[in-house]
C-alpha cells in the first residue's frame, strides 16, 4: 500500500471515529474529548498498536492549524458587548480563578518536589477548562438560573485569560530552561507576547473589514480560514505565541466587524474534523510509561486544580459581591479541562521537548479523569441551585 492511499484511509478512518464518538457521547453523555483521547490511546504503541507508526509525521500540522482555529474562537470571548453584558460577577470569578489555580498549582507541585520548571508550566496550563462540554450540558438540560448564566459566561473567558498566561509562563520556563539572562528573557517576552499582539491586529483589521463586503452578512469560508492559518503561519515564522496571535484576531474581528459572527461559525465549522484527528493522536502519543513514573506528580496535579477551581470561584464571588448561591457553586462546575490544555501540552512538547515528555502524559491523563467527573459535579451543582429542569 503506497503513501497516498494509506495517508486517505487513515484519515478516513480518524473522521468516522471522530463521528463516531460524539454519537455515543451524546448517548452516554461522556465527553466526545473523552472516548477520543481513550480510543487514540488504546490504538497507540503503548498498547494495541493498531495504526502505523508514521502517523506521528502528520500531529505537530493537524496540531498547529486545529489550534490557530481553537485560538480565533476563543478571541470572540472579548467581544466588548458581551463583556459589558456579563458584568463584574463573571469578570471578577474568571480572573480571580484563574490566579487562584495557577498559584495553588504551583505551591503545591512545587512543595510535592516536581521542580520548579514542571510546576510552573502545569501551573500555567491548569486554568483551561472545557467551555464546549459545559455549554452542552447545560443545553441538553435546559438549565435555567443565575448559577447556570454566570457559568456560561466565566467558561466563555477562562480559556482565553488562561492562553494569556501560559503564553507568559511557557517564556519564562523558557528562559529558566535556556539559561537566559533577566534582561534577554524580559525582551524575548515583551517580543513574543507583544508581537503576537500586534499580528493579530495587522491581520485582524482587513480580515474585520472584508467581512461581508462580498455578499452582505457573509464572509466566504476561505477568508476565514486563510486569515487564520496565515496569522498562525506568520506567527511560527516570526518566533511569536502562536495562540495569543489568533485569539487577537479573533477579538479585533469580533469587536470591528459589523457581521463579526459568520466568520466564528465558518471556522467551527470546519474545524471538527481537525480537532477529531487531534484529540485522537494526542491519545496515540500517549505514554504509559512516562505517565507511571510521575504518578505522583499526576495526582498532586488533579488534587490541587481541583481545590483550586472551588477555592478560585469563592475568591472571585466575594470580590465580586456575587450571591451566595454563585459564590459557593460557581467552583464546582469549572472542573471540566479538555482540548485547550492538551494543546497547551502539545505546545509545551514542540518548544520545550524534554520537559513536554513529562508533561503531556500528565495534561491527557488528567483531562479524562477531569472530563468524567467534571460534569457529574457541575449537574451536581446546577441541581443543588435548581436550575435544572424536572
Amino acid at each position: 500500500m503506497d503513501n497516498i492511499s494509506l495517508f486517505l484511509l487513515i484519515i478516513g478512518i480518524l473522521l468516522l471515529t471522530g463521528y463516531a464518538a460524539h454519537a455515543v457521547g451524546k448517548r452516554t453523555h461522556v465527553p466526545r474529548v473523552t472516548l477520543l483521547l481513550l480510543l487514540g490511546l488504546i490504538s497507540g504503541p503503548c498498547l494495541l498498536d493498531l495504526i502505523p507508526k508514521s502517523i506521528e509525521e502528520w500531529f505537530p500540522f493537524i496540531a498547529q492549524m486545529a489550534l490557530a482555529m481553537v485560538g480565533f474562537l476563543l478571541g470572540e470571548s472579548f467581544y466588548g458587548k458581551n463583556l459589558k453584558s456579563t458584568g463584574r460577577v463573571v469578570l471578577g470569578i474568571s480572573i480571580a480563578q484563574t490566579l487562584v489555580v495557577a498559584f495553588l498549582v504551583f505551591i503545591i507541585l512545587f512543595i510535592s518536589g516536581a521542580g520548579i520548571a514542571i510546576s510552573l508550566m502545569l501551573a500555567g496550563i491548569a486554568p483551561a477548562t472545557a467551555p464546549a462540554a459545559t455549554i452542552d450540558l447545560v443545553q441538553e438540560r435546559e438549565a435555567k438560573g443565575p448559577l447556570t448564566n454566570t457559568l456560561l459566561g466565566v467558561v466563555a473567558l477562562d480559556d482565553a485569560w488562561g492562553i494569556i498566561l501560559f503564553s507568559v509562563i511557557l517564556i519564562m520556563v523558557e528562559g529558566l530552561i535556556n539559561g537566559a539572562t533577566a534582561n534577554m528573557q524580559f525582551l524575548y517576552m515583551s517580543w513574543e507576547i507583544l508581537g503576537a499582539g500586534l499580528l493579530g491586529v495587522i491581520l485582524g483589521v482587513p480580515m474585520a473589514w472584508l467581512t461581508g463586503r462580498i455578499r452582505e452578512g457573509e464572509p466566504t469560508l476561505l477568508e476565514a480560514a486563510g486569515f487564520v492559518f496565515v496569522c498562525g503561519g506568520l506567527a511560527l515564522i516570526l518566533n511569536v505565541s502562536f495562540l495569543l496571535s489568533t485569539m487577537v484576531l479573533g477579538a479585533v474581528v469580533a469587536n470591528r466587524a459589523k457581521h463579526h459572527t459568520k466568520p466564528f461559525r465558518d471556522i467551527k465549522g470546519i474545524s471538527e474534523p481537525f480537532l477529531a484527528i487531534f484529540f485522537f493522536l494526542a491519545g496515540y502519543e500517549f505514554e504509559l510509561e512516562s505517565f507511571f513514573a510521575i504518578g505522583g506528580v499526576s495526582i498532586a496535579y488533579i488534587f490541587a486544580r481541583s481545590i483550586g477551581k472551588v477555592l478560585g470561584g469563592l475568591v472571585g464571588g466575594k470580590i465580586s459581591k456575587a450571591p451566595e448561591l454563585i459564590t459557593c457553586g460557581v467552583g464546582w462546575c469549572l472542573i471540566p479541562q479538555a482540548g485547550v490544555a492538551v494543546g497547551m501540552a502539545l505546545l509545551v512538547v514542540e518548544r520545550l521537548p524534554d520537559l513536554g515528555i513529562m508533561i503531556l502524559p500528565i495534561v491527557i491523563a488528567s483531562t479524562i479523569i477531569f472530563e468524567v467527573i467534571g460534569p457529574i459535579l457541575t449537574l451536581w451543582q446546577l441541581r443543588k441551585a435548581g436550575e435544572l429542569e424536572q
